[in-house]
């Protein structure tokens, strides 16, 4: 599990936990993402490439340094939306893609319905954002995708994953790095993950 990043930071675990209660209501649920989002945003763009640059303050000139990777952000719909503002604070002039999968109740498979890449890549750097990891298909499912459009490197960036997630993705694309807010048990028979937080997307948008 060379490739898996489970963050260990305090700040981390203390928002989570608040996250997870379940008498947090919508309103604080959305909060807590986008403040969870920013936290491992910082973790997952710790390797970024920088190209020298000059910049003068008001005392002298000095060599600082500017991003080198046009960086894309591929929120999961619907609750990969939630992450999105997280990432922007920190690095708003990244684009961002829309890819919508819904999992199939029967097949527990994912179900690609809403898909408006542009024809040539336009960023060097993409990262999956998903509050869930949990049997790995949207994720497996949206690397797929990204891969065809033809981006070469691959993140993914999730609040909590199930172990049968994290088998399924490096099974599928072992080359993607996972940085992950926990790590929780498993899976039960509706394809939750437990203890997790139940369904992501209801939770932010008070559809549960």
């Amino acid at each position: 599990m060379s490739n898996i990043y489970e963050s260990k930071h305090p700040l981390v675990a203390h928002k989570l936990s608040r996250l997870r209660d379940k008498n947090t209501d919508p309103q604080k649920f959305r909060e807590l993402v986008r403040e969870i989002a920013a936290l491992l945003a910082y973790e997952a763009t710790a390797d970024l490439a920088t190209i020298p640059a000059e910049v003068e303050t008001p005392l002298a000139k000095m060599s600082g340094a500017t991003l080198k990777e046009k960086i894309g952000l591929v929120p999961v719909l619907r609750a990969g939306l939630g992450m999105v503002e997280g990432f922007w604070e920190l690095m708003p002039s990244a684009e961002v893609w829309h890819i919508g999968l819904y999992r199939d109740e029967h097949t527990l498979r994912p179900v690609e319905y809403y898909n408006k890449l542009p024809t040539e890549p336009t960023v060097s750097v993409c990262l999956i954002l998903d509050p869930m990891l949990a049997t790995g298909g949207s994720a497996t499912a949206t690397a797929d995708v990204l891969k065809r459009w033809g981006v070469k490197k691959i993140k993914f960036v999730g609040l909590i994953a199930a172990p049968e997630g994290i088998k399924a993705m490096q099974a599928a694309h072992p080359d993607i790095p996972i940085h992950i807010a926990a790590i929780d048990d498993h899976l039960n028979e509706r394809a939750y993950i437990v203890p997790g937080l139940g369904d992501a997307g209801d939770r932010q948008f008070g559809t549960g």
